[in-house]
């Protein structure tokens, strides 16, 4: 409970809630103590003022100070301060208090000059002590109602903002939980696990790429069982039929001649170039397959692959045509590859081409790119087989023998050898109507 999310997420808020309210607490006590002052010291000055102009009105009506100690007692009780009065000696001549009448007196701090509006000389100096609000206590009294509403808002608003705390909390936690259960099981082996979570932020944003994970990773344990079962599969007939003459050879059923030599022989190749092909495969996939790349003319590369494969196809009727442009600029490739990636296209066209139908070649250039293309009148490949055509092992005709079908590694091998050139292989294909195979190369230079 202590380290789960949402617990973190309300102390957070809480802690966040507190210091708001305190600081905010004692920014209005400082400002308040302040403001008191200033009215305190406006007020001072305002009462000094209408005392000297008092006073200089009670000198010139009655020529002089004698008598203004009942006058000052009553400005005092009238005022709420204490108030003394000094002539132009410093002797005091009046003291609301009636402590210091006669005596010198020095304050700290300087009185009010009352000058002669005529003369502007001196006549006397007047000295009002502070009100009782500038006492701190005073003013605490004074701030302490203000204090006490700001800390019940704030205490109002922090149970409001606890409340919404629990609210968002839940709802940030709760795709959490899910997301993390979810892992768990996935991790567990349960790679049907997805979250629905219809957050449009970072949690839905999450949400999204766990669920592409686990669809990623079901799908490659999916196809890595796959393999070992082809894998199993395409070696056991190689290996039941070596065993199978092996066998028969030793219980004298057939004579080891040149037929049953030549015959071992051919399942033996079979068998090796499988193993070689899914050696390649393996290399390509891990980005270690050696390149040894250079500037070569593609279109000297199209006829020499094409002059390869026509003899096959004239003996299935099938016409092999090469339409290419006048100029085409040299390819940064490594032609043994590529001609690895064009024997394997023209063969599978040949293979799925009926007779009395045709191949073309072509190419062309497009910005720093070079498009090779393999077109065939053939079968054609259905459109749910399509998103699988180079996947390992796939065959479109499932029925098909490896005569005539192959091992399914070759259009495998073909993308892997074209996107270790930077490239890109595609196909577009129709049933009755022929498939395109197109694959891009990098212009040299």
């Amino acid at each position: 409970m202590i380290h789960s999310l949402r617990f973190r997420l309300i102390i957070a808020f809480i802690s966040v809630i507190l210091v708001t309210i305190g600081s905010t607490s004692i920014f209005i006590y400082q400002r308040t103590l302040m403001e008191i002052g200033r009215l305190e010291e406006h007020t001072n000055q305002v009462l000094a003022g209408r005392m000297v102009f008092e006073l200089s009105r009670y000198y010139y009506q009655w020529g002089g100070w004698e008598g203004i100690q009942p006058f000052v007692e009553q400005g005092s009780n009238l005022y709420g301060r204490r108030i003394i009065l000094t002539d132009t000696g410093g002797t005091v001549v009046a003291d609301s208090e009636g402590k210091l009448l006669g005596e010198q007196y020095h304050p700290d701090s300087p009185g009010r000059v009352i000058s002669d509006p005529w003369t502007e000389g001196s006549l006397g100096v007047l000295y009002i002590s502070p009100g009782s609000a500038a006492d701190p206590i005073s003013l605490m009294r004074l701030s302490a109602p203000i204090i006490q509403y700001t800390i019940w808002g704030g205490l109002i608003a922090a149970g409001i903002a606890l409340a919404i705390t629990f609210f968002l909390s839940r709802r940030i936690s709760e795709p959490v939980k899910i997301l993390t259960l979810a892992a768990r099981r996935l991790g567990e082996g349960n790679l049907s696990q997805r979250v629905s979570v219809k957050d449009r932020g970072e949690i839905g944003e999450l949400a999204r790429a766990f669920n592409s994970m686990a669809g990623d990773l079901e799908r490659d344990i999916q196809l890595r069982q796959n393999i070992v079962a082809d894998v199993a599969h395409e070696l056991r007939t190689p290996l039941s039929n070596l065993r199978g003459y092996l066998e028969a050879v030793r219980d004298g059923v057939i004579e080891p001649d040149s037929d049953t030599i030549r015959s071992l022989n051919e399942e033996a190749a079979l068998l090796s170039r499988l193993v070689d092909d899914l050696q390649e495969l393996s290399l390509a996939e891990a980005g270690e397959l050696k390149l040894t790349r250079q500037a070569e003319n593609v279109a000297e590369l199209i006829k020499k692959m094409a002059a390869e494969i026509r003899a096959k196809a004239a003996e299935k009727g099938i016409s092999i045509c090469i339409s290419l442009p006048d100029e085409l600029p040299q390819v940064d490739i490594d032609s043994h590859r590529i001609s690895q990636v064009l024997s394997n296209l023209l063969e599978n066209a040949v293979a799925h081409t009926n007779k009395g139908g045709s191949i073309t070649i072509s190419a062309s250039q497009y910005n720093d790119r070079v498009e090779v293309a393999v077109a065939d009148s053939g079968e054609g490949i259905p459109a749910g087989d399509l998103p699988n055509i180079f996947e390992r092992f796939y065959r479109v005709d499932k029925s098909r023998t490896r005569a005539t079908g192959g091992s399914g590694l070759g259009l495998t091998i073909a993308k892997r050898l074209v996107e270790a050139h930077g490239g890109k292989i595609e196909v577009r294909s129709e049933p009755g109507r022929g498939s395109r195979f197109a694959f891009t190369l990098p212009v040299a230079g």
